[in-house]
């Protein structure tokens, strides 16, 4: 009964958070979150990735070491991904990106600090980190079918990803000042995206629910079968496998939908909006799963 307790003390702020954010969208359907995202992109995401990087134990070999699987995971993604897409006759380059990149920022982060604390912060950070990178990267490649390394040089996540790289390499302590600066917008990002995401998540429409439902498949149930294929591969065990399997079991990111805006036809663009809407929602039904099964057998 215990884990049922932990379990529960893992999955309700999470969801309840999300819950407050939908309730206000739809509530409001003209709330604008403009701030919240010039925040998060500029302020939020980079404090978060200091802070998680940096001051919860995690050392320079476990972080290049997940990010190196998290590295495999998307690459595995791609090919399955692609070739669902290609079964389906879609776009199997444009409709990608929500195949291919779980949200484990939003709502991936948050699970792994409530499930296994700072240190499941810190390792979850790392796959994060590979994450947000691909999204101003290859996402962007995807979405418009061109290279380009603007998106990635204004990123701000990509100078705290090179800042918290030195500190890590060369074992330089934080200073206090940081430290509580930076886990206080950890906090507040967390708040803030999560609420964000409930609100993007009651303006975003399902325009094909059939074609949604199997990329959301893929996305929620293949990526943990990934997960484990990979904890096999590389001998994971406690809390490692754990946050490994849970960043594999998030639903796709809604960042992949404001890239496809910047850059997708309208076609795509509701593909992906459909596939976001469709896998967080079974999301709700697998992460206490996934979680529940972590928090059992990873430990």
């Amino acid at each position: 009964m215990e884990i049922f307790f932990k379990l529960f003390e893992v999955i309700f702020p999470v969801f309840f958070l999300i819950g407050i954010g939908y309730y206000i969208g739809k509530k409001d359907p003209n709330f604008n979150t403009d701030f919240i995202t010039k925040f998060t992109a500029n302020i939020g995401s980079p404090g978060l990735v200091i802070y998680a990087v940096t001051t919860t134990g995690l050392n320079f070999e476990t972080f290049i070491k997940f990010f190196i699987i998290a590295i495999i995971l998307v690459t595995f993604l791609g090919i399955t991904g692609s070739l669902l897409l290609k079964i389906c006759k879609r776009d199997y380059i444009r409709e990608l990106p929500p195949l291919i990149l779980p949200n484990t920022g939003n709502m991936g982060l948050p699970i792994c600090l409530f499930a296994y604390g700072t240190k499941g912060l810190g390792i979850g950070s790392a796959i994060f980190c590979v994450i947000i990178l691909f999204h101003f990267t290859i996402g962007v490649l995807l979405a418009d079918k061109k290279f380009s390394l603007k998106p990635l040089i204004r990123n701000g996540p990509f100078y705290a990803i090179f800042i918290s790289l030195i500190f890590l390499y060369y074992n330089f302590e934080l200073p206090k000042f940081v430290e509580n600066t930076t886990m206080l917008l950890s906090y507040a990002t967390i708040l803030l995206v999560l609420m964000s995401l409930g609100v993007g998540l009651s303006k975003l429409k399902v325009f094909s629910f059939k074609l949604a439902t199997i990329l959301s498949i893929h996305r929620v149930i293949f990526g943990p079968l990934i997960g484990l294929l990979l904890i096999k591969i590389f001998d994971l065990s406690g809390v490692e496998a754990g946050i490994l399997l849970i960043q594999c079991s998030m639903p796709s990111a809604i960042l992949t939908y404001l890239v496809a805006q910047m850059y997708s036809p309208k076609e795509v663009i509701d593909s992906i909006a459909s596939t976001i809407v469709v896998s967080t929602t079974i999301s709700f039904l697998t992460i206490p799963i996934v979680v529940f099964l972590a928090l059992k057998y990873f430990i």
